[in-house]
């Protein structure tokens, strides 16, 4: 006999109290419950199992009753992980392989943009600038129009920034410097071995130790290296020391970003877009002391004879995605952990080294190319063994 949300009343209740001369043995705080009709109020079906002795004194079987509860149903539920922000591990899954799709495409689309403008118009600290520049303005009126959120900073955020912005800075325009001297596939093989300067600052500057596996993993990549940049037809020292200072400025950044920002909440879209415009007031006046209004007047005039108004669009394009696509990597930093960011990054360097190859028909040697396997192998191995 199942019940479902029943009121039962034993037939023991009476509107009075029992008087205690009557069942002398029974407590008058017990006495006092059967004045009352007992209401069970249950979510569960409800059975009778058995009757029995309720209380220490013999009644009849009519008297009392004990009601139990038993699961209709006891199939397992079903198990959908839920993260804190209450997305399921598919549709977080399927969020950052969208995320690393689109990172890589938008840097790859940059990279050969940014080498078409650099052939053109050998600039490369306008170029750093123009690109910091579009950033900044997206954002503003990403903010100005309510698209996007506007961060709450104060003096104490922008203090800490100021130092990750300085890195940032430098990194940026020796890479740009690089590129305008090297074939973009050669920048990237130098920079694949970024890890190495890593542990040395991390070392030497911070005292830091790591195991054995992670010294192990800097041959291949400093070996692959130096065997890449001794097989390049087309070596540049310029070039070479532009990507090896970027390497160098891109772990400092790193390293002050941790500390500067411990205990600040930004997302990474509102993160980036802080870095970019501060990085812009530090390094606007460096590009005019460096270059200058007049050099680049003839430089422009120059492309626009030998390209036409498409290279109007190539300035525009390489602008607007290297802020797209450093904007989506700190996106994709906010969902990932640091060991599949690092991941993703090589392979990122992997589509940027291809493409750049297959789209700009750089000639390279088999030698040059197995040292290019090997300093990404090795990048691959070191993040893993940083784990």
């Amino acid at each position: 006999m199942n019940i479902i949300n029943s009121s039962i009343k034993p037939s023991f209740s009476s509107p009075n109290p029992i008087p205690n001369k009557v069942f002398p043995q029974i407590p008058l705080k017990i006495q006092s419950l059967y004045s009352k009709p007992l209401n069970f109020t249950l979510k569960k079906p409800i059975y009778v199992s058995k009757f029995q002795d309720f209380g220490g004194f013999v009644r009849t079987k009519n008297d009392e009753i004990v009601c139990n509860a038993y699961e209709a149903d006891h199939s397992p539920p079903l198990e959908i992980k839920i993260d804190e922000m209450g997305q399921s591990e598919t549709g977080q899954k399927m969020k950052i392989g969208l995320y690393f799709a689109t990172w890589w495409s938008l840097n790859v689309v940059f990279n050969i943009y940014n080498k078409k403008v650099l052939n053109a118009f050998p600039f490369p600290w306008l170029t750093s600038t123009l690109s910091l520049a579009a950033g900044s303005l997206i954002m503003l009126v990403s903010w100005a129009t309510k698209m996007v959120e506007a961060p709450t900073t104060d003096a104490e955020f922008w203090k800490s920034l100021f130092l990750v912005a300085l890195a940032h800075t430098i990194g940026h325009v020796a890479a740009t410097i690089s590129m305008s001297k090297v074939a973009v596939s050669f920048t990237h093989i130098i920079k694949s071995g970024e890890p190495a300067f890593s542990v040395f600052v991390s070392r030497v500057f911070l005292g830091e130790t790591f195991p054995i596996g992670v010294y192990m993993s800097l041959l291949p990549i400093i070996g692959g290296c130096a065997l890449s940049a001794l097989t390049e037809l087309n070596f540049n020292m310029t070039g070479f020391m532009g990507a090896m200072v970027s390497n160098l400025a891109f772990v400092f950044r790193n390293i002050f970003s941790k500390k500067g920002m411990k205990g600040k909440s930004i997302c990474g879209m509102n993160y980036y877009a802080c870095l970019s415009m501060l990085s812009l007031l530090i390094l606007t006046p460096f590009t005019i002391a460096m270059e200058g209004p007049q050099m680049w007047e003839a430089g422009w005039q120059t492309a626009l004879t030998q390209i036409g108004p498409n290279f109007v669009w190539w300035v525009v394009a390489q602008s607007v995605f290297y802020h797209l696509y450093n904007q989506v990597s700190y996106m994709s930093l906010d969902q990932i952990t640091p060991l599949t960011f690092s991941v993703g990054n090589t392979m990122k360097r992997i589509s940027v080294i291809v493409a750049s190859i297959i789209i700009f028909r750089t000639p390279i040697q088999p030698v040059n190319a197995l040292g290019a396997a090997i300093a990404i192998l090795g990048t691959f191995i070191y993040s893993q063994a940083k784990q």
